[in-house]
């Protein structure tokens, strides 16, 4: 622990202990380390009791006695001025380093509220939108279309640093893309025939793919508490579906074939992107470019600019002008929150990510279940709370 106690400077002389060239190294290391000096007398020229241990906490200067090398005729300090301070003091010195650590929890506590804020907003645009406009496979491209949008103009006006990318760059990306694609996609369409909420409970159960896919296709092992931790994931997640009271089997479907494509999306970046310089950023703004080339002709060959067309007219019969705000709206927060939560990743761990996602998916479920009036049974709640629970079980084992 640093004290704030002021002291004057402690002189250590290094020509006390530089006996030879062999001891110099040793007597160098020693006091790299410096461990806590044994209770000696008080000298007057010290400010602090040296009674009880004491470390060295800053360097203060270089210089004072010289010493003559014997070998070369130069002359070497032989002086090392430090600042102590007493080892129990419950006083820390507020020095560059804690106020750095601060600032970057800080900086992690606005980017984790940031995130979960914009994806609350973003699925209760996105629901309003399916509900009055159900064509998920354009409303999927909007969202894709926007976030490139924003970063070519981002990259145009200077206002984010444009990536230095490569055709290798690329070809890593294109299978990170083509599973963001289809989960992004299947959670959509899973969206647009249930409940937000259901489609999260279900989407919880990612890591169970995650472990099953590592398992059985990477010949990856993992400890005992983390299969067991899937029980109640499974469990929970099972449970809801049953005593779901709007349950949907294209609904149903969309969550779990997001899951899979999820899971695959992680494993391709995990490859991909080892060893490359690209921004968190930068990276999902190329993830999202790649990913609207990939989607829009198999938008347009689904569904098609005649349905959309129609869709649109009774769309705005229904529900006004305001539909095109709306469809802006979701298309802009889908960008943002996932933008913000690659920014997140830069920063902190995988497990406090996954622990992060968690606590994501029970803001959304519990905003829309109140926005949308959505009837939960308590059943339907256990089964939820017991998936949830799972899932923070399971980045816990993970650790």
């Amino acid at each position: 622990m640093i004290s704030t106690v002021k002291q004057s400077a402690i002189s250590i002389n290094g020509c006390d202990f530089i006996r030879s060239k062999s001891q110099s190294l040793t007597s160098s290391r020693r006091f790299s380390v410096l461990p806590p000096l044994p209770a000696m007398k008080t000298r007057r020229s010290s400010g602090v009791s040296v009674s009880k241990p004491i470390f060295v906490s800053k360097v203060e200067s270089f210089g004072g006695l010289k010493r003559s090398n014997e070998t070369d005729g130069e002359e070497k300090s032989c002086l090392v001025k430090c600042k102590a301070y007493e080892a129990n003091r419950v006083d820390p010195i507020e020095g560059p380093e804690s106020k750095s650590e601060v600032a970057r929890k800080m900086k992690i506590g606005v980017y984790f509220a940031t995130w979960w804020f914009l994806n609350v907003i973003f699925n209760i645009y996105n629901k309003k939108v399916l509900n009055a406009f159900p064509f998920p496979w354009l409303t999927s491209t909007l969202s894709l279309a926007a976030g490139s949008l924003i970063m070519l103009i981002s990259w145009a006006v200077r206002i984010a640093e444009t990536p230095k990318t490569d055709l290798e760059f690329w070809k890593t990306l294109f299978p990170v893309a083509v599973a963001h694609t289809i989960g992004h996609v299947a959670a959509t369409v899973s969206m647009s025939k249930v409940a937000v909420s259901f489609t999260h409970i279900i989407k919880s159960g990612e890591p169970a793919f995650s472990v099953l896919v590592s398992r059985f296709l990477l010949g990856e092992t993992f400890p005992m508490a983390v299969y067991l931790s899937l029980i109640p994931i499974i469990g929970g997640c099972g449970l809801s579906a049953l005593t779901e009271l709007n349950f949907n089997w294209i609904g149903f479907s969309g969550a779990m074939i997001s899951n899979v494509a999820f899971v695959f999306r992680n494993i391709f970046s995990k490859k991909g992107m080892k060893g490359k310089s690209v921004s968190g950023m930068n990276y999902y703004a190329c993830l999202s470019m790649l990913s609207l080339l990939i989607l829009t002709p198999f938008a347009i060959a689904v569904e098609g600019p005649q349905m959309w067309a129609l869709g649109f007219e009774k769309a705005v019969s229904q529900i006004g002008p305001q539909i095109v705000w709306w469809m802006a709206a979701q298309s802009v927060f889908y960008h943002l929150y996932n933008q913000v939560s690659y920014m997140s990743l830069d920063e902190i761990s995988p497990l406090t990510f996954s622990i992060g996602n968690t606590m994501k998916r029970i803001s959304v479920i519990v905003s829309s279940i109140i926005i949308f009036r959505t009837p939960v049974q308590p059943v339907n709640a256990l089964g939820a709370a017991i998936a949830i629970l799972g899932t923070f079980l399971y980045s816990q084992a993970k650790q």
